[in-house]
């Protein structure tokens, strides 16, 4: 099996000790301040790659948005279904997101870069036909094209990335400006953010 598609089963199989160990202060708050500027008083913000729903989800809930959480872990969602029991939480791969609803915020933080790149391009387009026009979109990419393997509970974890010019053409291509971009953020933990916002 391809690392890229360990991922799932590797989530589901922590997913008690990765909620764990995710930080709960919300170091990534400047970011979350920028795309909640961006989305309408209770919007709908799709969270994909949605974890346990704490505290990015939590957060956006608390800022009075409504959330559809998205998370290929069963063991995971059922938590956010426990803790956010009025908000929606969807067992499901990413990539398979159908057409038919849309959503006035998309978010994948810590999420997307675990997408092989073909994946990754792939995705462009269903975070387009996901966006109503003005809905920001952020994300968390690698700094540099290509695959690091990282560590979870004793297994590899895939990361992968393409370059910056790809994700600019990709983002201009499916009908995105970006608003912001930072590689490794040193307030944010090194995280390499983008946030984009859908025109039309």
């Amino acid at each position: 099996m391809a690392e890229d598609d360990n991922i799932i089963g590797l989530y589901e199989r922590h997913a008690l000790a990765f909620d764990e160990l995710r930080g709960k202060n919300l170091f990534e708050k400047p970011w979350i301040d920028r795309f909640a500027s961006l989305v309408p008083a209770q919007g709908i913000v799709l969270d994909l790659g949605c974890g346990s729903g704490e505290p990015i989800a939590a957060d956006l809930i608390r800022r009075g948005f409504r959330v559809t959480g998205v998370d290929s872990s069963e063991s995971l969602i059922g938590l956010c279904r426990q803790r956010f029991p009025q908000e929606q939480w969807i067992v499901r791969d990413m990539r398979k997101l159908p057409p038919g609803r849309t959503f006035n915020g998309i978010i994948a933080w810590h999420s997307f870069f675990h997408l092989n790149p073909a994946d990754q391009r792939a995705m462009f387009p269903v975070f387009a036909y996901l966006s109503v026009p003005g809905a920001p979109l952020m994300f968390t990419a690698g700094h540099f094209s290509g695959v690091a393997m990282g560590e979870f509970g004793g297994e590899p974890l895939y990361h992968a990335s393409l370059d910056r010019e790809d994700y600019l053409e990709l983002l201009t291509a499916n009908g995105f400006r970006v608003v912001s971009q930072v590689t490794q953020d040193p307030d944010c933990g090194g995280a390499t953010v983008w946030l984009a916002q859908r025109q039309g």
